[in-house]
């Protein structure tokens, strides 16, 4: 069976009556097709970094081919290559590095944009064939053109040679990229313009125009309907993650360093692309809105944006989507217009054709020269009156030549104003008849068309707050609701404290806003006390007189402390736990006697409650021995360390003495002999 005798989505072509105001709803079926053909375009990374992933891709033409007969029967598979736009700062433009820009000995190409390589073919061989004799070339930058050479793959289709079947582009890189505005660097200023500049394969136009936007490139993959799998390292992750959240029917796959997991990555990619189905619309008519709901598997319903699609969609699975368009007024020319619904990544598509009914049938009853339309002046039909030429009014009853006369005018006047019908209407036959608006939900009102239902307060961007209706550009709210803009909620619910009392009984709800009457309350309930004591610290002396009859209020516990129901438990794992249905608070404290209790506060309806243990945990008194035996040894340590320094001293102090005495010594020696000596 040829692609184009394979059918997806059902109908194909319709027509539509749609008459202002009133929606036209219709059924869309779309069931996967087993078998469905698919073109693949290997767009690869021919930078310097990406050498090792060229040795393992040259063998994926007959590998892929392999793995793909699995899931379609007609497969073809292209391949391509880009490095970066051939201009200063990206790439060293001297003639050396022209030649060959790698360093050392590295045989390298000649740095180009984009090479179509090889044309879509069902031939594995050829691709490794002519793969396997390209070699690595090399840039100066880090991030790549690739952004130029995915342009060129979606709207070169007569060279790549896409057909009406499942388009799939891989594009495989280690490198971020350049987008829209990087052109400047090299002095490329001109938008790109999205069209094929390909000659004998090569992008011929990189130094001409810049790199193409996200946006772009979101319109042309869809125009074209090719589904992008970008097979990025994981350092780039993140970055191409957030490009494929930009670009519908898009994925992202981590690629090893070496490119040896691409298959499988291109396979689990094209099964997840594949499995999900979401339809877009052409732009729409002016006035003409469109909704979407889509039934999925399971019964799953999705209405909104995600009406648009379904997920999870196996081979031979039927989904439907309930489809509504509504024409809220008349095109100006009347003519019928065609809008087209398609599946995204998908060559089929819906065409509608959009017939407005802009008259009513009963125009072909009138009754000409009625003599309701002032004896015969006008048709009646449908219930008014149609006049004649030279003839006005609601039942023509005026003359246009009396139109501008004053004596009508003045009736079109408010309070003998200069304005007439409030500059919103024309005085026809001294009566206002009022201008219409745009929007038909919009109307003017009143004898002097004074009056409208759209210039009220409007609340969140909405007339009355969406809580009333605009009469005479007055709001008249509905039941609780208040407010010149029907602002203010009357409903208390939004003040309920934790204790069901209205903002903690220290404020007042207005608007269904807490306003606390009491300083040191704060928070949306008033229930806020920076500055006040804990529940716990507050609570703490009645619980300790009342459950262990200490503490300072133990003489006034029956008059002061009598608020709460005090319940006494064996330990702390029989306390009430916080997942009760009422508010509670666990409290530890400690009283002068250094003994810690533990209890619990908590409201429950009106009642209050506390949970004490009944046994305080005290520390234990001192060990005597061990103190006197301390004060002992340290009473014996510290007199033998005076005993040793007394001795120290003492030692030091005698051998200063000692050397003293032998100096003297010495010295009454030399007197001795020198009184020795004999007269003469």
């Amino acid at each position: 069976m040829k692609p184009e005798d394979i059918t997806q989505i059902q109908p194909q072509k319709m027509s539509l009556n749609l008459r202002s105001g009133e929606a036209q709803s219709f059924n869309l079926t779309f069931k996967r097709a087993e078998d469905y053909p698919i073109d693949l375009y290997y767009l690869m990374d021919l930078s310097y970094s990406m050498k090792d992933d060229l040795e393992n891709v040259k063998n994926l033409g007959t590998m892929l081919m392999h793995e793909m007969s699995k899931i379609t029967s007609d497969f073809r598979i292209g391949f391509g290559s880009f490095v970066e736009k051939t201009v200063m700062p990206y790439i060293s433009t001297t003639p050396a590095k022209l030649l060959n820009p790698c360093t050392g000995d590295q045989n390298c190409t000649s740095p180009f944009s984009y090479k179509n390589v090889l044309r879509l073919t069902s031939d594995g061989n050829q691709f490794n064939t002519l793969v396997g004799q390209q070699q690595i070339s090399g840039n100066l930058d880090s991030p790549e053109g690739g952004f130029d050479a995915i342009m060129q793959v979606a709207v070169c289709g007569e060279h790549i040679g896409w057909r009406n079947v499942t388009r799939l582009l891989v594009f495989s890189t280690d490198a971020g990229f350049h987008f829209a505005g990087d052109g400047k660097l090299g002095g490329i200023v001109l938008p790109n313009d999205g069209k094929c500049h390909l000659k004998d394969g090569m992008y011929t136009m990189s130094h001409y125009y810049d790199y193409p936007s996200i946006a772009h490139l979101v319109q042309k993959l869809s125009d074209n309907n090719i589904q992008t799998i970008f097979a990025v390292t994981e350092e780039f992750q993140s970055v191409y993650k957030e490009l494929k959240n930009l670009i519908p029917k898009s994925a992202v796959g981590t690629l090893s360093a070496n490119s040896s997991n691409v298959i499988n990555l291109i396979i689990d990619a094209y099964k997840s692309l594949s499995s999900e189905v979401i339809l877009e619309n052409s732009k729409l008519p002016e006035g003409v809105t469109i909704k979407y709901q889509s039934h999925c598997k399971n019964g799953v319903v999705n209405e909104g944006e995600n009406g648009r699609k379904c997920s999870n969609i196996s081979i031979g699975d039927q989904v439907f989507f309930d489809i509504s368009i509504t024409a809220h007024k008349c095109p100006k020319n009347g003519l019928s217009e065609s809008i087209k619904i398609k599946p995204l990544g998908f060559t089929e598509e819906v065409e509608i054709l959009l017939n407005f009914i802009c008259e009513c049938e009963c125009h072909d009853a009138g009754q000409a020269n009625s003599p309701y339309c002032n004896n015969g002046n006008g048709t009646f039909e449908c219930g008014a009156c149609r006049c004649n030429e030279g003839r006005i009014g609601r039942h023509c009853e005026c003359s246009t030549e009396e139109v501008n006369s004053d004596d009508l005018d003045a009736n079109c006047r408010k309070d003998n104003g200069t304005d007439i019908c409030s500059t919103n209407g024309d005085c026809i036959c001294g009566e206002c008849v009022c201008k219409k608006r745009e929007n038909p939900s919009e109307v003017y009102s009143g004898k002097y068309c004074e009056c409208d239902n759209f210039n009220c307060d409007r609340s969140n961007n909405m007339i009355c707050g969406g809580h009333g209706e605009c009469v005479c550009r007055v709001c008249q709210c509905e039941a609780n609701y208040t407010g010149s803009a029907c602002d203010c909620s009357l409903d208390t619910t939004t003040c309920l404290a934790s204790n069901k009392q209205i903002c903690n009984g220290r404020g007042t709800c207005e608007c269904g806003t807490c306003k606390c009457t009491d300083p040191k309350f704060q928070g949306p309930t008033c229930e806020i006390c920076p500055t006040c004591p804990g529940v716990c610290t507050e609570h703490k002396e009645c619980v300790q007189c009342r459950a262990f009859q200490t503490g300072e209020k133990k003489d006034t516990c029956e008059r002061d402390c009598s608020y709460f129901n005090l319940i006494k438990v064996k330990d702390r794992d029989e306390l009430p736990q916080p997942n009760q249905a009422f508010p509670l608070m666990h409290c530890k404290e400690r009283d002068a006697n250094d003994c810690w209790f533990y209890y619990t506060y908590a409201i429950n309806n009106t009642e209050k409650e506390v949970h004490v243990v009944e046994t305080q945990e005290c520390p234990a008194g001192p060990d005597i021995i061990p103190i006197v035996a301390g004060v002992v040894a340290g009473i014996v340590l510290i007199g033998l360390a005076l005993l040793l320094i007394w001795k120290l001293l003492m030692i030091i102090h005698d051998r200063r003495e000692f050397a003293k005495f032998e100096k003297e010594k010495m010295n009454a020696k030399w007197d001795t002999v020198s009184c020795s000596l004999p007269l003469i």
